[in-house]
């Protein structure tokens, strides 16, 4: 069996590869439970514990448990923490145990990335990034395989972690720079993509210029948002997996307010590579598209990085 660290798991992924995988898990069957969430509290501190099974029809199953806790910023920690287990489906056997962390990440802007190529305008090229952690610092390299991104501009509430990410994405090779005023950002970028712990709304729906792709992937949670009501009263309304009308505070949010009604989301990520729905329909259209994650994502991330260590082993 398989143990790798946050760098094997890291070597195992290439981005455009894992858009890719993504892309054939979503119109590959595969059974996906919902996922269990547990509150988990000790000592004054409180967390959120998933529990994300899959299984697909060539032979692997995976789980992931990943514990975030908001608070860890507090100790000069990320917010996420989890490991990846990965078995032959057809005999229970352990394949390997991936740095969920990593792979959760990856996976995440991955999934942004592939819904953007159905979405986001065939010419965006501005995108700002909202939020400065794990996933953020993921995102442009993960755009710029479905859309021709050369500008990045980075917002946080704090920041100095905007200053950071902003140069280390400069010293890639993309061209970044830091945004002090979000609503600015919003109003000149292509794609916006959220990626935060936030549990008040960021966006709002009036910064949004006709053609803009809101990409919201960072709060899956029942009390987390980032987005306002208005947001999806303006745009046409996507999600990664039915699961996100239950779990994501956003879609509940806005439903609550009358901003939305479940009927109006147009499809999900399933739909949308099986070309059951267009997507973008025209240059003007604003887009919205919402995740909560998917095991499903995951396991096709723990897949890839299990067959690039088998092949490079030679195993």
């Amino acid at each position: 069996m398989l143990v790798l660290d946050a760098a094997a798991t890291e070597r195992g992924l290439s981005m455009a590869e894992l858009v890719q995988a993504l892309r054939e898990a979503f119109a590959t069957p595969a059974t996906v439970p919902l996922r269990h969430a547990h509150k988990i509290e000790s000592e004054g501190y409180e967390g959120t514990s998933l529990i994300m099974p899959a299984w697909s029809m060539d032979g692997f199953y995976g789980v992931k448990i990943i514990n975030i806790f908001p608070r860890n910023a507090e100790r000069g920690l990320p917010g996420l923490h989890g490991i990846y287990a990965l078995f032959d489906a057809r005999t229970g056997v352990p394949l390997a145990f991936l740095d969920a962390d990593v792979l959760t990440a990856y996976r995440t802007a991955a999934a942004s990335a592939l819904a953007a190529s159905y979405l986001a305008a065939k010419e965006a090229r501005r995108l700002l990034v909202v939020g400065a952690g794990r996933v953020a610092r993921l995102l442009p390299a993960a755009m710029a395989v479905v859309r021709p991104i050369d500008e990045v501009r980075i917002w946080s509430r704090t920041g100095a972690s905007a200053a950071r990410l902003a140069a280390e994405l400069s010293a890639s090779g993309h061209e970044t720079a830091v945004v002090a005023d979000l609503e600015a950002g919003v109003r000149a970028a292509d794609i916006v993509s959220c990626a935060t712990l936030s549990t008040v709304a960021l966006v709002e729906g009036s910064w949004l210029a006709p053609g803009t792709h809101l990409d919201l992937i960072g709060s899956f949670t029942p009390a987390m948002r980032e987005a306002d009501g208005a947001c999806f009263q303006r745009g046409s309304v996507f999600v990664d997996t039915d699961e996100a009308q239950a779990k994501a505070g956003d879609i509940l949010s806005a439903i609550a307010e009358g901003s939305l009604q479940p009927k109006d989301i147009r499809a999900n990520l399933t739909e949308l590579v099986a070309g059951s729905h267009q997507g973008r329909r025209d240059s003007d259209e604003i887009t919205v598209f919402k995740a909560v994650g998917s095991a499903l994502e995951d396991l096709a991330a723990a897949r890839l990085v299990y067959q690039h260590h088998i092949s490079s082993s030679g195993s």
